[in-house]
């Protein structure tokens, strides 16, 4: 590592690296001391519903007896297909505890993109809902030859009998028929840890930390996604990294997620709770804001984590406001730049140094940067490199390393990155420099305490008229609007000058502003031109009801350059 890691300066009194040693083990041996220590204690908590870690372990050992009754062996693929329901996370352990990889398979995916993740990834096993069974899967399963196995649950698998007839009844709950699929076997969930069929014993299979526990897929925000390959060891350093940084402890915490388990940011916190004999809240559908409010209320978690536009949905409803925050430490927010105006609003409510902004990727399993726990923090900055972790700001055009203060691509070396990409040898190659840093695409300013600001991806700075416009830096000063509710800037070719582009901010409004549109349109551009340069002031302003979001609650960028 770098010896001038001059931001260890600001870490919290004490904080000093972890022995290497300590993360030599895989995440199937780091948790059995959770469900020795904690078998009644609740583990998971969907709508109403509880399960303990004895429970959670019975399961997921029963899930993995059925994979190897099958033949699955070390290294096979299981994608799963979920949401954010207690059938995801014994099918996660269970797979793991098999000995076998972990692809998670968004719901949200397309018949088409489904299809690509399951033969990219060459998936042995799927597990999924009965209404994408009978809606995607029966039309492409011909096109798999590797997948041999599929298992099918419902989102209401777990509810009594009498909630999830209503929920049906309701249309609140999706259902599909379950049918035969040549050359496939086809099991129900339910069958599988409702009988007596599978050993409710742990398997014995010998897995190392280098053995492959996920391969987990971008966002494919720049081509076809790929598939980040992800070490037992790699996942275990993040875990326990994190868990020094933050001083958290076992048996401690009541977490609350609204990032689904299928993200790289779920799964984590998914394996922090796990690992930590923490109770999760389980959250289905995060825009459902009255749920959260109704589920802190009964449970009083002392983490919330999300990211920052679905916190600003909470914001956005009074019921938050009300609820007694005392017993909450922590809210992590990740994935996306938090408006510094709805920072202070949410501190505000939840209290004063609670807000945690951190930073990750896929290929880093995925945090490499926090503010510090105890310590000063930063509102609108991502923190320090945590321990183990070094990074150096470079020149996208040139990999030379920049000054302080400068704007550079961030480069991660640390126990947590990636292997590669999964059957992409020259992708891989192309993300790892000769030092073997690692390149995140995202651009930042660090200062000279240590701290990084995020200014920008480097595929969405713009290039207008030779200067570089760091869309983050005009979004965050223009969401300070008192009528703006999220905005987004992309470029626009420019056709007077090729090769540059135009500013178009796409915004939508607070509840109440909608009246006058060419004013606000108005009052945004004189405020741009009052606090920005004038190459990065907007060209035009297009005024939206929503923006397209990502399956984690993100603006779609992509989607709004593809209308350019």
């Amino acid at each position: 590592m770098a010896e001038e890691q001059f931001w260890r300066k600001s870490y919290d009194p004490g904080l000093t690296d972890l022995d290497p040693q300590e993360w030599e083990t895989t995440y199937v041996d780091a948790v059995r001391d959770t469900f020795k220590t904690f078998p009644e204690k609740m583990a998971l908590t969907f709508l109403g519903v509880e399960i303990t870690f004895g429970e959670l372990d019975h399961y997921s050992n029963q899930f993995a007896n059925m994979l190897i009754s099958h033949g699955f062996k070390k290294g096979d693929v299981v994608g799963i297909n979920l949401p954010n329901i207690p059938e995801y996370n014994i099918a996660w352990l269970g797979t793991l505890k098999a000995g076998c990889v972990v692809s998670g398979v968004s719901p949200l995916l397309s018949t088409e993109e489904m299809e690509y993740q399951l033969k990219d990834v060459k998936a042995r096993g799927l597990v999924t809902l009965d209404a994408i069974f009978a809606g995607r899967l029966v039309n492409i399963a011909s096109n798999l030859p590797n997948l041999k196995l599929v298992v099918a649950t419902s989102v209401g698998g777990f509810l009594p009998g009498i909630k999830r007839f209503l929920g049906q009844l309701l249309k609140k709950i999706p259902k599909g028929k379950v049918t035969p699929l040549p050359d496939k076997d086809v099991f129900l969930f339910k069958d599988i840890i409702q009988t007596e069929r599978f050993p409710s014993t742990q398997p014995s299979v010998t897995i190392t930390p280098d053995d492959i526990a996920y391969i987990q897929y971008t966002g494919g925000t720049t081509g076809m996604p790929k598939g980040a390959m992800l070490s037992h060891r790699n996942a275990v350093s993040d875990v326990l990294i994190v868990k020094k940084w933050l001083d958290w402890r076992m048996g401690e915490g009541v977490a609350l997620s609204g990032f689904p388990y299928f993200h790289i940011a779920g799964l984590f916190f998914n394996e922090c709770c796990v690992c930590f004999g923490w109770p999760q809240i389980m959250i289905p559908n995060p825009r459902d804001t009255d749920h959260i409010c109704a589920e802190i209320k009964k449970y009083s978690p002392t983490v919330l984590v999300n990211v920052p536009s679905l916190f600003q949905m909470l914001l956005a409803n009074p019921k938050f406001k009300d609820l007694d925050h005392s017993r909450t430490d922590t809210c992590i927010s990740a994935a996306a730049p938090f408006p510094e105006e709805s920072q202070k609003v949410l501190e505000g409510i939840v209290g004063q140094g609670k807000l945690l902004e951190v930073y990750g990727m896929t290929e880093t399993s995925p945090l490499t940067t926090m503010n510090p726990s105890k310590g000063k923090k930063k509102l609108g900055s991502i923190g320090l490199p945590l321990l183990n972790t070094d990074i150096k700001l470079k020149d996208p055009a040139t990999g030379e390393e920049v000054a302080l203060g400068e704007a550079g691509e961030i480069c991660v070396k640390g126990p947590q990155v990636m292997v590669g990409y999964f059957n992409k040898p020259e992708e891989t190659r192309k993300v790892f420099d000769e030092e073997g840093y690692l390149h995140t695409g995202d651009v930042a300013i660090q200062d000279e305490d240590g701290y990084l600001r995020i200014v920008d991806r480097t595929k969405d700075m713009l290039n207008v008229g030779g200067f570089k416009v760091f869309s983050v830096k005009v979004e965050d000063v223009l969401s300070k609007h008192p009528a703006v509710q999220t905005i987004a800037i992309v470029g626009v070719p420019n056709p007077e000058r090729p090769g540059s582009e135009l500013i178009k901010a796409y915004v939508t409004l607070l509840p109440g502003q909608e009246k006058d549109e060419a004013a606000i349109k108005e009052s945004i551009q004189k405020m741009a031109i009052e606090k920005l340069a004038p190459y990065e002031v907007p060209k035009t302003i297009e005024i939206r009801a929503e923006l397209p979001l990502t399956t984690v609650g993100k603006v779609d960028k992509k989607v709004l350059r593809k209308e350019q």
